[in-house]
């Protein structure tokens, strides 16, 4: 999600003004915060249907539902990460009156942690069973999650993205999207390129043009789209 410069007024980030950003000029795009929201919520919200369509002691199914899990688990934990190190510090000194927004974000960011925690100790013994009653607490650890997702994301998206688009720079951007790609775990670059591309609303279509070059657009259609769509057959038991 590489940040766009946009035509500047002369203002140097941290010189706009509160939370509204009222009349600032922008600095950055920030619009990939909404894209890979998309996401989180769209992997995160079909994950309860996932590990419920696992039939009994099939632990090979698990385990592929499981190493799902536990890639949007590891994202979604590299997020935040890169937010609470690179991000929430640089918003409360360019935009003062962004702290109070800060500060809640840092309590939804504790809350969710509990939960993802809690979905990271749970996967293990699920995905060598199949078994329901390992599958218990799997669910609850993704109720909260999903639950968590849904006050915090929106309120990000409202309160967040358009202070960090008058003071934050490109390059800062890029820097807090980096920090996500590289958490991305080996071998799984192809399913989580589809699963970002399908969570988006014109199905990733503007995304691919926007971010990815063509020689990879075209690795991605011959090469990692096969492999996506094996995938997303073998997390809902298709044959």
């Amino acid at each position: 999600m590489p940040a766009t410069a946009l035509p500047s007024s002369g203002d140097e980030p941290g010189r706009a003004g509160g939370a509204s950003a009222g009349g600032a000029a922008k600095t950055c795009d920030a619009s990939g915060m909404a894209e890979i929201h998309r996401f989180f919520r769209a992997g995160f919200g079909e994950g309860r249907a996932l590990v419920e369509g696992v039939a009994e002691s099939d632990a090979a199914h698990a385990d592929v539902v499981g190493d799902h899990l536990g890639m949007l688990s590891v994202g979604l934990h590299a997020h935040h990460e890169g937010e609470d190190t690179m991000l929430w510090d640089t918003l409360e000194q360019r935009a003062p009156s962004c702290a109070v927004h800060v500060a809640r974000m840092k309590e939804q960011h504790a809350v969710m942690l509990v939960h993802l925690n809690s979905l990271d100790a749970a996967l293990p013994a699920w995905r060598a069973s199949g078994r329901s009653a390992d599958a218990a607490g799997v669910l609850t650890a993704l109720d909260g999650i999903t639950a968590a997702l849904a006050a915090h994301l929106p309120d990000e998206e409202t309160n967040i993205v358009p202070v960090m688009e008058v003071t934050l720079t490109p390059k800062e951007v890029d820097a807090l999207s980096e920090h996500g790609r590289k958490a991305t775990p080996k071998g799984k670059t192809f399913e989580q390129l589809g699963a970002i591309l399908a969570a988006q609303p014109d199905g990733g279509a503007e995304w691919q043009r926007t971010h990815l070059p063509a020689p990879v657009r075209l690795i991605w259609r011959m090469i990692g789209k096969p492999k996506y769509e094996a995938n997303r057959a073998a997390l809902i038991g298709r044959r």
